[in-house]
């Protein structure tokens, strides 16, 4: 009974989404086949996910996020203005240059380090990358999941995808920023006029340190330079960094360093999703998205994307949206793009970064209010995706 106290609603939340994804199986609302194809399609992601999180773990408990959060600090010489445009300037370049969910688990350590070498509020640089994660994921295929699978049906190059995304991708940016400094970061809410930069950091284990942040730069540097999966970079990294634990800290390695709540979650969402898909959910975004490739069009599946992502998941919902649109209709496929890469920011299952960022909260003790949560996600997912697809279509 005091295990079943100590677990947090999204743990029952995984639980309830992977028994109901074993029961559609299990009774024949969703076929084996069907089934069997979307576990082939997410092992590697779930293999990601696992080691990015250990890896990230890891990691932080070597002081490499205080190192980097102190020079960020620094840098900002105690002006919370300049250090808001470092933080947003790091997250959009983390987060376009490699991919959502890795700056949900690696950024968001370094932002949370800041927090408390600086002495600041964690709320306003946890915001920052969460939402930055999503809504700056739209300029190269790297930087998304969809974005790979959207490159794929209109057959854009990397970039192609550039010269097509800038302009929407700008305005998401300038959206996130004018929301997040109005939400989190103007002195109201902030709460002091300037800081502190602190002293440099040193790390305790300089040879942990090393490993750790070179297995991470190895990492980064394999996904932007290297054609390999981002599972086996990841896994790769994780295993350097495990072993060098076990020779330097044997008792950091534990079974918690596993992310079990993901590992439970992402399974059952998928089959839920797809069984959800099978039974009527293509009939309904066809009907509700339409088959216009003009404004009207882009701008309801971009609404409709960003909509169903919250309700289910971005990922599972770019797939069956995309079946969804004629193949012809390559502007609304990229509005549908706009729509769940930039919406999924209101509630925390919306995408897969929103879940990893949950967890790295959760890990360094960061409470986020889900009331406020919810609203100022809802503001950004709204007037996030509406600029961004206005962009989009005043310059395709």
């Amino acid at each position: 009974m005091s295990l079943l106290r100590r677990l947090h609603p999204l743990d029952w939340l995984a639980a309830g989404l992977l028994v109901l994804g074993l029961l559609c199986v299990a009774t024949g609302l969703l076929p084996t086949g069907p089934a069997g194809e979307v576990m082939e399609r997410i092992g590697p992601l779930v293999a990601f996910l696992a080691t990015v999180i250990v890896l990230a773990e890891l990691t932080g408990k070597a002081e490499v996020f205080d190192v980097v959060a102190t020079w960020v600090a620094r840098t900002g010489r105690g002006s919370y203005p300049l250090l808001f445009l470092l933080c947003v300037l790091f997250a959009s370049v983390t987060t376009i240059t490699l991919n959502l969910d890795t700056t949900a688990v690696l950024l968001t350590p370094v932002m949370l380090a800041l927090a408390g070498r600086v002495g600041i509020a964690a709320v306003p640089l946890a915001m920052t990358t969460v939402w930055l994660a999503n809504t700056a994921s739209l300029l190269l295929p790297v930087s998304n999941l969809t974005n790979l699978l959207a490159a794929d049906r209109v057959a854009l190059t990397p970039s192609e995808m550039a010269a097509t995304m800038w302009a929407p991708q700008l305005a998401a940016i300038a959206v996130t920023m004018a929301c997040l400094w109005g939400f989190y970061w103007r002195r109201g809410r902030r709460g002091a006029p300037r800081y502190e930069p602190p002293v440099p950091s040193r790390p305790v284990d300089p040879v942990l340190f090393r490993v750790c942040a070179v297995a991470c730069a190895g990492f980064l540097l394999a996904l932007l330079l290297a054609d390999v999966p981002l599972w086996s970079a990841s896994a790769v990294a994780a295993f350097v960094v495990v072993v060098a634990f076990a020779v330097r800290r044997r008792e950091a390695l534990r079974l918690s360093l596993v992310p079990w709540r993901l590992l439970v979650l992402v399974p059952g969402m998928f089959l839920v999703v797809e069984t959800v898909d099978a039974r009527g959910l293509h009939d309904l975004l066809t009907a509700a998205m339409g088959s216009d490739d003009g404004l009207v069009g882009m701008l309801r599946s971009a609404a409709v994307g960003a909509g169903v992502s919250n309700a289910l998941n971005n990922l599972p919902v770019y797939l069956a949206g995309e079946a969804a649109i004629p193949v012809e209709n390559s502007d609304q496929l990229l509005a549908l793009l706009v729509g769940v890469n930039v919406g999924p920011v209101v509630t925390p299952w919306a995408s897969l970064a929103t879940l990893l960022w949950f967890e790295r909260c959760r890990w360094h003790g960061t409470r986020i209010g889900m009331g406020r949560f919810l609203g100022t996600g809802l503001v950004l997912a709204v007037t996030g995706t509406l600029a961004a697809t206005l962009a989009l279509a005043a310059t395709v």
